[in-house]
């Protein structure tokens, strides 16, 4: 089933409905969808779909030559071409005065096994793009890869492109497209759990009962995420070891790079460049007081790092301490296992959610202003003379700001958790502050009262944020 992504498709549509030759470069990574969403954009359209393969140069231009020959444009008893030149030639002479997608997915693959694609793309981009309205697609899995050879300054595709597309995970929101009959706390669950990965939601479509999901997927040797971080990060990365327990001491709390470097035995810059590299996959983030934010700053001494890729961060969490269990056919353990500490665990990802329905309500223009940065806030409150935290802060500039807290658990929110919001606030010298208390469970009737009086508060439950998800 194809779910979302129509601003993508949207863009391409505008591209191929034009008259000029087109080159769109769709990356990101794995099982992101980037395949979905381009065979969805070339159903019914004439297209060549060539997909690289982890072989030899001979195998792929076998390959190539049968694309080409079951194309639409068709070429009866097409020859295997002698060279990817050859075959390329035939490619842009098909669209000589008529629309023709070509499309090289995995294109990492294909310059793998011979290193001059590259080159020769440049060539028949330059000589021949303007009598021809081709719209050539490369798709790769590799973010490093599609990043360096293909967009950056070195490659000799530079500036050949005219468009691209960073296919990133779904938000909550657009995932819960996948589940419009489950109810939205099980549709958190499995998004805390899965992700914004379209192949890993799939696994999770179905009437069966989410615990019996959980345990075919993660808790079964044979299941199909129950190997797949660690899969993910043999096929990026030469040394997965040191990347596996970076990622497995931040998930399990660790945020300052002393800290995970101490706990995983790494020096502190070595440690560093892995959380670099971890950064640039997509699956950590580093980050800093959003006011520091505003100022500029990208990284020192108040950094923190967190797993930002939901599936990395549920198994590192929790799969490796029960791996035993899961190998001895113990599900019902294993999963007291995860169900003891997933609560706890949801606090982050709702923190995640309610950021997202931020950005949703703020482009809606339904927030009191409109912001233009927002994150975590960390650092000393010198009111109450210690360290504070605050959820979310959303700034506009130095006049406006929306102070949010976000609160994952079954009793109800009470007056305390609204005051302490506005005690945290106090110190800052906003002209305007606006607040809102996120929650999963409804309000108390004192925290309610307290919203009332003081003004400029709103309560929000996790249902009514889904009223219209």
């Amino acid at each position: 089933m194809f779910v979302g992504r129509k601003r993508e498709l949207e863009a391409l549509e505008k591209q191929y409905a034009g008259n000029d030759f087109e080159f769109a470069v769709i990356y990101g990574r794995r099982r992101v969808g980037k395949t979905s969403l381009i065979v969805e954009f070339i159903k019914d359209k004439p297209a060549v779909f060539f997909t690289g393969r982890e072989t030899n140069l001979a195998e792929n231009l076998v390959l190539l030559s049968g694309s080409i020959q079951a194309s639409r444009f068709g070429v009866e008893k097409a020859p295997v071409y002698q060279s990817i030149d050859d075959a390329l030639d035939r490619v842009f002479s098909a669209a000589d005065g008529k629309r023709l997608i070509f499309v090289i997915d995995e294109y990492p693959y294909l310059a793998g096994a011979w290193r001059g694609i590259s080159s020769t793309l440049q060539e028949k981009i330059d000589h021949r793009s303007k009598k021809c309205r081709l719209f050539l697609i490369l798709c790769g899995s590799s973010l490093s890869f599609m990043e360096n050879q293909v967009l950056g300054y070195q490659s000799p595709l530079y500036g050949r492109r005219t468009a691209q597309y960073k296919i990133e995970p779904f938000d909550f929101f657009e995932a819960g497209e996948f589940f419009p009959n489950l109810n939205s706390q099980d549709s958190a669950a499995i998004y805390a759990m899965a992700g914004g990965i379209p192949s890993y939601l799939n696994r999770f479509i179905g009437s069966a009962p989410l615990k019996e999901k959980v345990i075919a997927n993660f808790l079964s040797p044979q299941g199909f995420l129950f190997e797949e971080p660690e899969n993910l990060l043999k096929q990026e990365l030469r040394d997965p070891a040191n990347y596996n327990a970076l990622i497995r001491e931040i998930a399990r709390g660790a945020t300052r790079v002393s800290e995970i470097a101490s706990k995983t035995g790494l020096e502190t810059g070595v440690a560093s460049h892995y959380l670099d590299t971890l950064i640039q996959l997509g699956i950590v983030e580093r980050e800093m007081p959003v006011t520091e934010e505003v100022q500029g700053k990208t990284r020192g001494r108040k950094s923190l790092y967190t797993v930002k890729d939901n599936l990395f961060c549920f198994w590192y969490r929790f799969i490796p301490g029960i791996i035993d269990i899961i190998q001895h056919n113990n599900t019902e353990k294993a999963w007291d296992f995860i169900a003891e500490g997933f609560s706890a665990y949801m606090g982050r990802v709702f923190e995640e959610i309610c950021r997202q329905y931020l950005w949703r309500e703020n482009t809606a223009g339904r927030l009191p202003f409109f912001f233009q940065q927002e994150g975590r806030w960390w650092g000393h409150d010198p009111l109450q003379k210690m360290e504070s935290k605050i959820d979310i802060l959303a700034i506009q500039g130095k006049t406006h700001a929306l102070f949010c807290e976000c609160k994952w658990r079954n009793e109800g929110t009470g007056r305390d958790v609204l005051e302490a919001l506005l005690q945290k606030a106090d110190h800052f010298r906003f002209e305007q502050k606006y607040y809102i208390l996120f929650s999963k469970s409804p309000f108390t009737v004192g925290c309610k009262k307290l919203a009332a009086e003081r003004g400029g508060v709103r309560l929000l439950s996790f249902r009514e944020m889904n009223v219209n998800r």
